[in-house]
């Protein structure tokens, strides 16, 4: 039974994904160090450092389903490690040819390299609803660009934006993971190959040559030296994910304060029964909310686990690398986990226009203080304005007037105002600043974004970007 909720045939699907696990789990993991053992073997048998015939041997035999997996987890109780039993059992699925395996490998070597692997795949995943979410956002930024809304600071309404412009605040930080995880990916997919200490001895003059090779047969490039005790990269890529995620928690967050019954401005995705209560049959909680936050503080609650463990000891780790494997996968499952949600909430997410244009009036239009003092600034001086409107404000709150009731009250403001003019400082579709001209900014950037990070070149537009 799994203690990690992640793990469980129950909870799992609240805080991950099948297709991530897929990724992370202990067959797949074995199966890319069978991988590893196999690639190693043609490199090798192409430098004629072993022959062709075993080389192709190894490769047959270098599947899951010839391992004895019960002998496998006796070995690794055993060693500490599942490399030395992986071996046995692939010198005798190869049969003769089973003496050329693992030809000047060192145990890290495989498993950091097969670790590799499936970090390229899991960042692939992650990338592939990143994408999805930027597109989604961006979409939902062009739809509300002139949709009003309260802005709010301190969680007190502060002064009228576009729901679009909030679409685009999440979307901004997005776009750079995605240039993070471009530039992350040249830093961390490198091959492993080093041997006992790091010098390759056992291959002479041939080392440098079966690094190399090994790199272009997985695809992976070839690093300056070995990096068994430089784990800056994995270290990255886990750090990379505590900062993905919490731009999914801060979309989160929002969500979560805009579906407050009070508020009511926005919705997660309708599914009947989901987010019901087992007493309460109105509710509708926000679930995937909930769940983005919790994946979110438990992502980055290991991100300082695993830039402690890149104190490692000399040329091999005591410990610290053993760390690793208890961060790693489940930062990629969580945040796949919280990838999922929010692209639902990006594609989903139910907005209630006429209830954000009511909560921003319901005010009496105090909410256009600054505009009425700037409006007024002019005339009276930036210092008095300023203690005008706020007396103003002070009387609209007591006597339950609007601010342009109460600003035309004022003998200082109507004798220089008309009231049309007092009508127009208190509107709040004439105050968005440069709202939407920043929306158009992020959503250029996030054509250019999808355009230089996509798996291929589209063409840039309107009907594809909304910029």
């Amino acid at each position: 039974m799994p203690v990690n909720p992640a793990d469980s045939q129950v909870f799992g699907t609240l805080y991950g994904s099948d297709s991530m696990r897929a990724v992370f789990d202990d067959r797949a993991y074995l199966q890319r160090m069978l991988d590893v053992e196999a690639a190693l073997a043609r490199v090798q048998a192409r430098q004629g450092i072993i022959p062709t015939d075993a080389a192709r041997a190894i490769t047959d035999a270098a599947k899951l389903e010839h391992l004895d997996l019960g002998a496998l987890a006796a070995s690794t109780r055993n060693v500490g490690y599942p490399v030395v039993g992986l071996v046995q059992g692939l010198n005798r699925a190869a049969g003769e040819a089973g003496r050329w395996t693992h030809w000047g490998a060192t145990t890290q070597d495989i498993m950091d390299t097969a670790l590799v692997l499936q970090v390229r795949a899991g960042l692939s995943l992650i990338r592939e609803e990143l994408r999805a979410i930027v597109k989604a956002l961006g979409e939902r930024a062009e739809t509300h660009r002139h949709t009003l809304m309260a802005g709010r600071t301190h969680l007190q309404h502060a002064l009228p934006i576009t729901f679009g412009l909030k679409c685009a605040i999440w979307l901004q930080p997005l776009l750079t993971h995605l240039a993070r995880l471009g530039e992350l990916s040249r830093r961390i997919e490198f091959v492993q190959f080093g041997g006992a200490a790091g010098t390759l001895a056992s291959l002479g003059d041939q080392g440098i040559a079966v690094m190399e090779g090994l790199a272009a047969e997985l695809d992976l490039a070839a690093p300056l030296a070995p990096w068994h005790v430089l784990r800056d990269g994995l270290a990255e890529a886990v750090g990379f994910l505590g900062l993905l995620s919490g731009s999914f928690a801060k979309i989160a967050t929002d969500v979560i304060l805009l579906a407050q019954t009070d508020v009511a401005e926005v919705a997660e995705p309708y599914v009947e029964g989901r987010g019901s209560s087992s007493t309460m049959p109105q509710k509708r909680n926000p679930i995937a909310s909930e769940y983005i936050l919790a994946a979110a503080r438990m992502v980055q609650g290991l991100v300082p686990v695993m830039q402690g463990a890149m104190a490692q000891d000399h040329e091999r780790g005591t410990g610290p690398w053993q760390v690793e494997s208890l961060v790693l996968p489940q930062s990629f499952v969580l945040t796949h986990g919280a990838a999922l949600y929010t692209r639902v909430i990006a594609e989903g997410l139910t907005v209630d226009a006429e209830r954000m244009r009511r909560n921003l009036d319901a005010d009496g239009g105090l909410s256009l203080a600054e505009a009425a003092m700037m409006g007024l600034a002019p005339h009276l001086g930036r210092l008095e304005a300023h203690h005008l409107v706020q007396h103003a404000a002070a009387v609209a709150r007591a006597t339950g007037m609007s601010l342009a009731e109460s600003l035309a009250r004022e003998p200082a403001v109507s004798a220089r105002l008309s009231a049309e003019a007092i009508r127009r400082l208190t509107d709040p579709g004439t105050y968005l600043g440069a709202a939407s001209l920043f929306i158009s900014r992020v959503l250029a950037k996030a054509c250019e974004t999808l355009d230089a990070t996509g798996p291929g070149r589209h063409t840039r537009g309107a009907d594809r970007c909304h910029a």
